[in-house]
């Protein structure tokens, strides 16, 4: 079973968080940030993981810490789970529509890190949660996970909506290229190696 769990602790943040990825969907998400829960909850969902995060963070000072060091932990989990990366598809890329906004999200599991945002117009809010850490979050996933991600956001008016498509695409681009296929022979790769 491809799982992995990370405890990581520091003077900002305590971060429990059990991934599986090949799991039904199944989530358990408290960071004390509510619509990043939403979030969490919704990548779960659409990627068909199963993930625990229970995060202890530094609110009083902003939702910073707790948004990257989630991102941080999860890339981490994400990248031993996965472990040597035989037998899977390796790419993938997906445009996912909500509503009015439309996202594309593309992805190597390459084994470097590399993130590409592409997002302009957000509103600096949605209700109390500040939209700049969007891009925190994936930066700090794609530098520990090893993995080039690429974000795109096509169009969109509404922030939440132009979000929640980008959270639902990286979850359903993460699972089609963590799936594994009959047809790739040993490590995807020419070198050899991931």
């Amino acid at each position: 079973m491809r799982s992995y769990e990370v405890n990581r602790s520091t003077t900002e943040t305590t971060i429990a968080l059990k991934l599986t990825i090949d799991g039904t969907g199944d989530s358990s998400i408290e960071t004390g940030i509510g619509f990043f829960d939403h979030m969490l909850t919704l990548l779960t969902k659409h990627g068909l993981f199963d993930l625990q995060v229970d995060c202890q963070g530094d609110l009083e000072v902003d939702q910073h810490h707790s948004v990257e060091d989630v991102g941080i932990a999860f890339g981490e989990a994400f990248r031993n789970a996965l472990g040597d990366k035989a037998g899977i598809t390796r790419y993938a890329s997906v445009t996912t529509p909500m509503d009015e906004a439309l996202s594309t999200v593309s992805l190597d599991l390459s084994g470097r890190s590399y993130l590409v945002y592409q997002v302009e117009g957000l509103k600096d809010k949605v209700g109390n949660f500040d939209t700049e850490l969007v891009e925190e979050f994936f930066q700090a996933f794609a530098s520990n996970a090893k993995v080039t991600l690429h974000i795109h956001n096509v169009y969109g008016k509404n922030t939440h909506h132009i979000i929640e498509s980008m959270f639902k695409g990286f979850g359903r681009a993460l699972d089609i290229a963590t799936q594994k296929s009959g047809r790739v022979i040993g490590i995807p790769s020419t070198k050899g190696t991931l």
